[in-house]
């Protein structure tokens, strides 16, 4: 007796798909996206002159990371000791940018921003976007490392001067749509 699976055999085929390709790119992460990022982000390096390192954490097979590690700094803030004149040295963590091999093969890339150590809590990193290997090339790591730089910029640079546009205050009568009556 024949059973009518209806979609059910697509999507069987899709699932085996996925699982081949997952396979195909944990492949490809040794052989290409690993030689590529590692390259590219030290070529960065060297050109911009930034005072940054690139790490490689590969612990565990199949879910590596290569970081653009920012390093860490004096801040320049530190605490008062109550009743002593001994203050605490606070450090900032400068930031970092990361491609993160995926489970399914696939590379996530990430942004860390800056924080001081003792002053509020890091964010947790932002992921840009997630990249299958054929997507991942040059162009975009130094995009990647565009927007990572903006953003580290935008934190040291930190003030009100440019509000965001959702909470930016428009005068009456500026910057509105006109309502005309028919």
């Amino acid at each position: 007796m024949a059973i009518d699976l209806g979609t059910l055999i697509s999507k069987a085929n899709d699932y085996k798909q996925i699982l081949k390709n997952t396979g195909e790119y944990r492949k490809k992460w040794p052989k290409k996206m690993k030689p590529l990022i590692l390259k590219t982000l030290k070529e960065i390096i060297n050109q911009t002159e930034i005072k940054a390192k690139v790490e490689v954490q590969d612990k565990i097979e199949n879910l590596e990371a290569i970081v653009l590690d920012l390093g860490r700094s004096a801040s320049g803030i530190s605490e008062n000791l109550e009743d002593t004149d001994i203050k605490r040295a606070m450090i900032k963590n400068n930031g970092a940018l990361i491609y993160q091999q995926l489970f399914n093969g696939k590379v996530m890339i990430m942004t860390v921003s800056p924080y001081i150590e003792g002053y509020g809590e890091p964010k947790p990193p932002k992921p840009l976007e997630i990249l299958r290997p054929e997507e991942l090339t040059q162009s975009f790591i130094l995009r990647h490392v565009e927007v990572f730089l903006k953003e580290i910029t935008e934190w040291e640079d930190y003030d009100d001067d440019e509000p965001s546009s959702k909470n930016a205050f428009n005068p009456i009568g500026f910057n509105r749509d006109l309502i005309t009556e028919d």
